[in-house]
């Protein structure tokens, strides 16, 4: 049996495993990255639709996304390393926030970004259809399924207008964006293992000692973090931490749905990241004058937990007329394509939909996890905290009693990384919803 050794092991190689090991990378540590799947990025992130927003419902989250941001639009210096396949593009097409009377959660965002210092602008209703004339300003919510007899009523009012943050956008090729996170990190010294399934987190003396993969090998480490997405509470079970934590994960299966953009109207130049909780979409322009649809996952949706290594990947009828139907009444001239068109892939949600940046239970054993779907906007940041908590910590740092405040590295702003505890009671300020 071969044994290895390494001053970190991270369980995961999407975005957010990938900047954790560029970030610890940097700082000198020697890491190794393991992945059952055959490359990076080629877990969740790869399906992501890599929105960057801030439009998040606590002071904390904004905070967050908008240090996060800043690093997709220093991309390239923020890698300091050669990628034979390129560098991923950041596009700032800004978001827009649909606005009613009652929808109090755009509101408080608005209010968050006013305080944090995030630009924006107040669109009035005419504002809305001049900038973007392809939208009906009409009211349907509160969101339906189109077997809701009242889903194709007249609209009962209009939209109040927009909130509209020029800074965020997309990335068009996720998994790219993970290949850079690997170069800029293996350009620091750090390795990367696929193909690798972790079968035993590995304990001695009450304290995390390393893994074992499926194919016998042993690896040695006085720290492992697990960022595995949607297989991360199977990684905390292998690692006996699962019933200690307050907060758990679970997988979420997601539908993200692909049509072409209405005739005549260059979307992919004109168009925008739009959040319509009216009526409980998102969407974002795609390559080829596409639009991408996702459910902003209202009360009316169901939602499917399931085992992340056995669930249905193809789209299903009722969630595909759900989703573009919707879209079809905010944008009239969408249409509805005949031929189904998109991607099924799982969430790694938290109780509450926020993220767990923590250490554990089991000295050494360290967690990123219930970040997909909402967090791959924040992989920079993300993977900037978990450094900076695994060394304060290794260090004697008592973050459970004294939560570690970092500084954000573009921003300044304070990050406290307490807010994102394993301890936690479940936020009350939670959307409980995700643009993914």
């Amino acid at each position: 049996m071969t044994t290895t050794r390494f001053d970190a092991i991270i369980i995961g190689s999407g975005v957010i495993g990938c900047a954790t090991a560029h970030e610890l990378a940097r700082r000198g540590w020697k890491t190794l990255n393991v992945d059952k799947a055959s490359t990076a990025g080629a877990g969740s992130t790869i399906n992501s639709c890599a929105i960057v927003r801030f439009s998040y419902s606590t002071t904390e989250g904004v905070t967050l996304a908008w240090e996060g941001a800043q690093y997709w639009n220093d991309w390239e210096n923020y890698i300091r390393a050669d990628d034979e396949l390129g560098l991923i593009e950041y596009h700032q097409c800004g978001q827009l926030l649909i606005r009613t009377d009652d929808d109090r959660h755009v509101e408080r965002v608005a209010t968050l970004w006013a305080d944090i210092g995030i630009p924006f602008e107040t669109w009035s209703v005419d504002d809305v259809k001049t900038r973007l004339p392809i939208l009906d300003t009409g009211l349907f919510g509160p969101p339906k399924r189109p077997d809701d007899k009242h889903f194709w009523d007249d609209p009962h009012g209009s939209i109040t207008g927009a909130y509209f943050s020029a800074e965020a956008g997309y990335v068009s090729d996720p998994q790219l964006s993970c290949h850079n996170l690997q170069r800029g990190a293996e350009a620091n010294g750090a390795e990367f293992w696929f193909d690798a399934e972790v079968v035993s987190v590995n304990r001695e003396n009450d304290r995390v000692s390393g893994v074992t993969l499926n194919d016998g090998r042993s690896v040695e480490s006085p720290v492992v973090i697990n960022v595995a997405g949607p297989h991360s509470y199977i990684i905390n079970q292998i690692a006996g931490v699962y019933n200690s934590m307050n907060i758990k994960t679970k997988a979420l299966r997601h539908e993200v749905h692909h049509v072409p953009a209405p005739e005549g109207f260059d979307f992919m130049n004109k168009g925008v990241v739009a959040a319509d909780n009216d009526s409980g979409i998102y969407f974002r322009p795609e390559v080829g004058n596409h639009i991408l649809i996702g459910s902003g996952d209202p009360d009316c949706d169901p939602r499917e937990f399931v085992d992340p290594d056995n669930y249905d990947t193809s789209l299903s009828q009722s969630q595909w007329e759900a989703q573009v139907l919707r879209a079809n009444r905010r944008i009239p001239s969408l249409g509805v394509p005949h031929q189904k068109k998109g991607i099924v892939d799982l969430y790694d949600v938290s109780d509450d939909w926020l993220p767990i940046y923590d250490r554990t239970d089991l000295d050494g054993f360290y967690v990123a996890i219930g970040t997909s779907g909402n967090q791959y906007k924040n992989a920079g940041v993300a993977g900037h905290m978990m450094a900076e908590l695994v060394i304060a910590v290794e260090a004697g740092h008592d973050h459970d009693h004294d939560p570690l405040v970092v500084t954000g590295a573009y921003t300044g702003c304070d990050l406290n990384i307490g807010f994102f505890s394993r301890n936690r009671e479940i936020n009350p300020d939670s959307s409980m919803t995700v643009h993914g």
